[in-house]
């Protein structure tokens, strides 16, 4: 797996050898990035489920300020910090051990852009967006990137989270929201 553009442009990145990860696929990461490229400059993105951290090095590479990753599976968090090293991204990055409930509560900076790539059929992305609602974490205007399975079909809105966009590709279904302070019904 490689950086797709930016500044590592072509980056190999460490994946495990077995399938206990399943990172964002190119052409999907493609898309996604294609969809943010207004957001993405100077952002303070988070990657929750890093796995990798592909989501949040390619921001970085695309001029995000600041990335956070996080990651239950101390695995994942090895991978993460590798990779974070190979691009030499230590000061842009923050890299918690933890699962995303903790995450979201231990992140004290505003995010522009929350990455979500939870487990498939783990049943967690609706109480990942309701509890990204309520944080605060987001400020008006924050973008919730989250990827799923083409089957799981999401609400419109999460509280005060609205979805924007929605796509599919192959197997996978990307769900692009936007915290809005008064969603209209």
């Amino acid at each position: 797996m490689r950086i797709i553009a930016g500044e590592f442009k072509g980056r190999k990145l460490v994946v495990p050898r077995d399938e206990s990860v399943r990172p964002t696929a190119e052409k999907v990461r493609e898309a996604v990035f294609s969809m943010l490229q207004m957001y993405i400059p100077d952002a303070v993105v988070v990657d929750l489920f890093a796995g990798t951290g592909s989501l949040g090095l390619e921001a970085l590479s695309r001029g995000a300020r600041t990335a956070y990753f996080a990651d239950r599976d101390r695995q994942s968090i090895a991978m993460v910090r590798e990779n974070v090293r190979l691009c030499g991204m230590e000061e842009r990055s923050v890299i918690l051990c933890a699962d995303y409930t903790s995450a979201i509560n231990r992140i004290h900076d505003k995010a522009d852009i929350v990455f979500l790539d939870p487990p498939y059929r783990a049943g967690l992305m609706e109480d990942c967006l309701s509890r990204l609602a309520e944080s605060g974490l987001l400020p008006e205007g924050g973008i919730v990137v989250a990827e799923h399975g083409r089957e799981e079909i999401l609400p419109d809105d999460v509280d005060c989270l609205h979805r924007i966009r929605d796509r599919k590709y192959g197997k996978v279904r990307v769900s692009v929201y936007e915290k809005q302070e008064e969603i209209l019904k």
